[in-house]
């Protein structure tokens, strides 16, 4: 047998995911000095395609870096715990003298699974999905590597920019790689959903790659962000959540925080309307400063009641309902943590739904949504609800979920999610009076899955708003100028 007949019977004894990945090593061996001198001369788009992926990459975090190359993302994201995996050796080699610190270990990412791993807080993708074969099988093994809250960060770029990468591969500003897939935004949605991940966000990125001293930054920064011009952005991030495979745990504890203030006359009702939501369940009043008997209310219903719940009472140490709140979850021994307000505008049999939603861990933070049900006359005045479509709009622009209604004061979550951002509220600092904010911002930065949950939104019975419409207004422009600045452009 000739041998040209020979490697090809041995090509056929192999499947074609197998030669796949032979291909695409052995070029990245071959070539790898010109990848790495490409790389140079690219260092902008490099560092900042890190500084894109690291906004998601909590301090004090463990990281996995699938297709590490030479290991500088995974350094530049300064994990606690940090694991490098490629399948090109002279890579890996590079890596583990430029990063000592780091792990790297030599390894297909669709052979990751055989590896004895820990679970880690953040598995990276950059610019690998469209190299590999098989996306369902490699996204199979990438699942091992998740626990329940880990997040999958995936960086991809855009089709629109081929002919300019063609372009700069023809005047030698960047190196030819070998052919590739280009997966469009929706499509990474649909093939991880196959697999058992869920989308959380996508957010784009790089207006200009190239190094242009003091406009690139300010492009990328303030314009790349921008509504339809971010379309034209050459990279996408996305980022998801492994699917909870065990079914809803109904054992978990839940804690009702009710911040009232002059809401005396509300007090009893709302003691008897409370569903039973859990085998253990506490309700915590937390008076706000009142100018009537509210908290002798509380005091007498906490005193006389003798039904399935513990009762608990306190006094906000400061001023406005974000204390009450951080007060009374800081007071709060369930493992679902849930906001009520006092007025009963939310009527309380609604509860159950978002204590469901976050059992089942189809969401991880549940926000009540005012705007999709009718209201009862004179439950929302017609400004109000202007503002808060319009202010709606402006957070799921710059928080990167779709929030229809920001300040319906029911919102659930379990307690390690809000510990995790109570530790890192030093990121926004002190600068939400409602509380509301101070939760939605907290957990967009965690990358939680937010869901809307609609709502019946009721008039009140007993007492008068606590809401000042200019006033209030002109705070929540003040938070969206935080969110801007802190979430969206930076």
């Amino acid at each position: 047998m000739a041998p040209t007949d020979s490697a090809t019977s041995c090509q056929q004894d192999i499947g074609p995911d197998v030669q796949h990945r032979r291909k695409v090593r052995n070029f990245q061996i071959n070539l790898y000095p010109a990848l790495c001198r490409s790389r140079d001369k690219n260092w902008y788009f490099h560092q900042y395609l890190a500084r894109l992926v690291g906004r998601h990459v909590l301090p004090g975090s463990t990281v996995i870096d699938l297709g590490c190359g030479n290991g500088d993302m995974l350094a530049a994201l300064k994990p606690t715990f940090g694991v490098g995996i490629d399948f090109n050796p002279v890579a890996i080699a590079e890596a583990k003298v430029k990063h000592p610190e780091l792990t790297f270990q030599e390894i297909e990412i669709e052979s990751v699974a055989s590896l004895s791993l820990p679970k880690f807080d953040y598995v990276i993708l950059s610019g690998v999905l469209p190299q590999l074969y098989d996306l369902h099988s490699s996204l199979a093994a990438i699942a091992g590597l998740c626990h329940r809250d880990t997040r999958l960060i995936i960086a991809t770029f855009s089709r629109l920019w081929q002919p300019v990468i063609r372009l700069g591969e023809a005047c030698g500003l960047k190196q030819r790689i070998i052919d590739e897939s280009w997966l469009p935004s929706d499509e990474i949605g649909n093939i991880l959903a196959q697999n058992d991940f869920a989308m959380i966000r996508q957010t784009e990125g790089i207006l200009l790659p190239l190094h242009v001293p003091l406009l690139s930054d300010l492009v990328n920064r303030w314009v790349a962000p921008l509504p339809w011009l971010r379309q034209l952005d050459l990279c996408t991030i996305t980022i998801a959540r492994i699917v909870p495979a065990t079914a809803a745990d109904r054992t978990a504890s839940v804690s009702v925080i009710v911040p009232v203030r002059n809401e005396s006359g509300n007090i009893p009702m709302l003691v008897n309307r409370l569903p039973v939501m859990a085998d253990t369940q506490e309700v915590i009043f937390v008076e706000g400063n009142s100018s009537d008997n509210t908290w002798q209310a509380v005091q007498d219903a906490v005193k006389n009641y003798a039904g399935p719940f513990q009762m608990r009472a306190m006094k906000q140490p400061g001023r406005g309902k974000g204390d009450a709140v951080r007060a009374g979850f800081g007071f709060a021994s369930g493992e679902i943590l849930l906001i009520l307000d006092g007025d009963l505008s939310v009527p309380p049999e609604e509860l159950p739904r978002f204590v469901d939603l976050i059992r089942s861990g189809r969401c991880e933070f549940a926000n009540g949504s005012r705007l999709v049900y009718p209201m009862e006359d004179q439950a929302m005045q017609f400004l109000n609800m202007i503002a808060n479509k319009c202010f709606g709009w402006m957070f799921t622009f710059l928080l990167g979920q779709r929030l229809r209604d920001t300040l319906c004061g029911t919102k659930v979550l379990r307690r390690e999610n809000y510990l995790k951002i109570a530790g890192n509220r030093d990121y926004f600092g002190d600068f939400d009076p409602f509380g509301d904010f101070d939760l939605l911002f907290g957990a967009a930065r965690l990358n939680l899955k937010i869901m809307d949950v609609p709502i019946h939104y009721k008039q009140r019975i007993y007492g008068s708003t606590n809401i000042s419409r200019f006033r209030h207004g002109l705070l929540l422009i003040r938070m969206c100028a935080v969110a801007a600045r802190k979430i969206t452009f930076v």
